[in-house]
């Protein structure tokens, strides 16, 4: 699932990994997607490091009535991590683990952080923008393209999400617009051509399911 709309999406501001929080209206998007996730149950999380997943995530499963209690576990690298144990067992069978990777990031946009979509179109010109926006492989100026995103964000499902799948667990990832992309296009075997016309919609739940060793796309 994409993180709802934040206050850059509003104000049409390129954003990558500048951190804003969401608007008043995805705010609203996270907790209709955690209505549409009512009835399923999860045993983890993924997060980007970003605080627009972050906070759809957490609005997202306040609302999906979960019997588990989702939990932020700690960087496991940060100093103080043991101060977030927790030494129960029954109690750690009880949470769902939410675990924020920054691979699932979104897309660098370099030189265009920022700058407001229609103001870059127009210095720039709108065959250009939207070549840096969608295209594959051409980075925006001291940016991320797709290809390179898709570098960090692969090898991490590989490792750590797709052994999960393989062994039966129920993984929610909450990501963003262009992270997300560079997933999708590898579990639909979209050309470099294709994935330019793939758009991935506010706070809107996406559902795959392993059939053998292949995720196939369904409905929740």
């Amino acid at each position: 699932m994409r993180h709802g709309e934040s206050v850059w999406n509003k104000a049409n501001l390129f954003t990558g990994w500048v951190d804003v929080p969401l608007s008043k209206q995805g705010i609203e998007e996270a907790q209709k997607a955690g209505l549409s996730l009512k009835g399923l149950e999860f045993d983890v999380v993924y997060t980007s490091e970003l605080c627009r997943a972050q906070q759809t995530a957490s609005l997202a499963l306040s609302e999906a009535g979960l019997e588990k209690t989702p939990v932020f576990l700690p960087e496991k690298t940060d100093p103080k991590a043991d101060w977030a144990k927790i030494y129960s067992e029954k109690t750690m069978r009880e949470i769902l683990p939410i675990i924020r990777a920054w691979e699932l990031n979104e897309r660098y946009y370099g030189g265009l952080q920022g700058l407001n979509k229609s103001e870059t179109k127009a210095k720039f010109g709108e065959e250009q923008v939207q070549i840096w926006r969608r295209s594959f492989d051409v980075a925006p100026p001291h940016g991320e393209s797709l290809k390179m995103t898709a570098a960090r964000t692969l090898p991490f499902f590989d490792k750590e999400i797709l052994p999960r799948l393989e062994k039966g667990e129920r993984v929610l990832i909450v990501a963003h617009g262009n992270s997300l992309r560079s997933i999708m296009m590898e579990l639909d075997q979209l050309s470099p051509e294709q994935v330019v016309s793939l758009e991935i919609s506010l706070g809107t739940p996406i559902a795959y399911f392993l059939e053998g060793k292949k995720l196939v796309k369904g409905t929740l």
